[in-house]
């Protein structure tokens, strides 16, 4: 069977591919197994060594891997070498904190005794990687699933199969053990059935929450672990005292960068009501400046979602939240490439919203915001908490212990204070509620792609 990867941008085809067969799915896991008995084994000095490599192989291809990402997602071309970046820094940090993480944990002395606990890989790891940040979701995992040996099979988007292909390359020029890391082009059922296979031993998903439900039925007749990294509606509070042109130019980056298509994006902005009327007019202005067009120009800042269905599902929810009240502040046609039928749609604002719209309780994916006044920091908590999600959140303000008290208070992954839609690799990445479970990244990423073993030795003559 036959996979297309169909450009945004104009429709052409990216690319074709095959998908796996089961015989060549077998011989995958069965190379990935005999590799990964050895890799164990090896030292996490040799281990870094060859992901360093892996990362100046990457680098030495950033132009065409920025170049391909344009072709595939669509972003404008200006921004794409930043996801070259972003994914080395996340390597090499976990690079980096390896042999800490990873070190034997001593539980004390003990008269007679010698104790610890050791993290040991879980086997295979199959990565279910997204296409709205390819390579920065599949590094997530991918490396330091290998620094803690295991084996990877990457089974990317149809989207961005060329990302999945260039991780291969840039694996092999480092060295890598042949079977130790591999990339499956791979239909919904047959993933399932590889979740299912006794061999995979976790499984990493980033995706819908519709998808994270796929995999656990997939993952259900087996004792597999599963990391879910889902969606988002990703809430943001203005306080009174906040630098409000600094939020406007933050917030209107974070609803609309890669064309609002981030799981951390945000989506609802409640803005107290001493600042909102400056705040909104900032926000408009800003926001129509933006230049709706084909990314591959690099005066573009906005370029096509995904795909045209995509975007006639984003108009729709846009439509339907109007119809419940809120008012559309941003003039499609100051955006002449937003044309029906087409994936390119124009950045939008809703004001007048209310928790009945799905611009407030949906993940639209898209370049969408709704813009709330609220009277009290108490009203916003209230609000932001109204959410089947919780990846992000954030505040803006001018007071860190305000903005702490406030965060404990949140039901999130991750608290920003004057930021958002940003991950830090030393930090625990991770959703609760429908935005997922299990953790990525920092130290606490490694607990879930090891498991640990004890180790209790009495000594001689006691």
């Amino acid at each position: 069977m036959l996979q297309q990867t169909i450009s945004p941008i104009d429709g052409s085809v990216v690319a074709e591919r095959t998908l796996a067969s089961e015989s060549e799915i077998d011989r995958v896991l069965e190379a990935a197994v005999a590799a990964q008995r050895s890799w164990r084994s090896v030292s996490l000095v040799e281990r870094a060594r060859i992901l360093t490599a892996f990362c100046d192989a990457f680098e030495r291809r950033r132009e065409t891997i920025a170049a391909e990402i344009t072709q595939q997602i669509g972003r404008p071309i200006r921004y794409s070498p930043n996801e070259v970046s972003g994914t080395l820094e996340r390597a090499w940090h976990m690079i980096a904190i390896a042999p800490d993480a990873l070190a034997d944990i001593d539980v004390g002395p003990k008269p007679g005794f010698q104790r610890f606990v050791r993290r040991e890989p879980l086997g295979v790891v199959l990565t279910v990687a997204a296409w709205n940040y390819p390579c920065l979701i599949a590094v997530n995992s991918v490396v330091p699933a290998l620094m803690a040996g295991n084996a990877v099979l990457l089974k990317h988007s149809a989207q961005t199969p060329l990302c999945a292909e260039r991780f291969a390359e840039c694996f092999a020029d480092a060295g890598l053990p042949t079977g130790l890391f591999g990339v499956l082009h791979l239909s919904h059922t047959a993933t399932e059935r590889v979740i299912a296979d006794p061999r995979i031993g976790f499984v990493a998903f980033t995706g819908s929450v519709a998808g994270g439900h796929a995999i656990q039925r997939a993952a259900v007749s087996r004792f597999v672990a599963t990391g879910l990294e889902l969606g988002g509606c990703d809430p943001a509070y203005v306080r009174e005292d906040a630098d409000v042109e600094h939020a406007i130019e933050n917030l209107v980056d974070g609803a609309y960068f890669n064309s609002g298509q981030s799981c951390c994006g945000i989506q609802r902005v409640y803005i107290h009501e001493r600042v909102y009327e400056r705040f909104v007019e900032g926000w408009l202005e800003l926001t129509n400046r933006y230049v709706l067009g084909d990314p591959r120009d690099g005066a573009t800042t906005l370029g096509p979602v995904v795909r045209a269905s995509a975007a006639t599902t984003i108009r729709a929810q846009i439509d339907a939240s109007v119809r419940s009240g809120a008012s559309a502040a941003i003039d499609p046609h100051r955006f002449p490439a937003d044309r029906a039928g087409s994936a390119y749609v124009a950045p939008q604002a809703l004001l007048d919203v209310d928790h009945t719209m799905p611009v407030m309780r949906e993940e639209i994916f898209g370049p969408v915001a709704g813009l709330m006044m609220v009277r009290s920091d108490e009203e916003a908590i209230g609000w932001m908490n109204d959410s089947a999600y919780g990846l992000t959140a954030a505040v803006w303000t001018r007071d860190p212990q305000a903005a702490i008290a406030i965060g404990e208070r949140i039901e999130t992954g991750t608290w920003f204070m004057n930021r958002c839609d940003y991950l830090d690799p030393a930090l625990a990445w991770v959703g609760v509620k429908d935005s997922g479970r299990g953790c990525t990244l920092s130290k606490v990423g490694y607990e879930h792609l090891t498991r640990p073993k004890s180790f209790h030795l009495r000594l001689r003559g006691t």
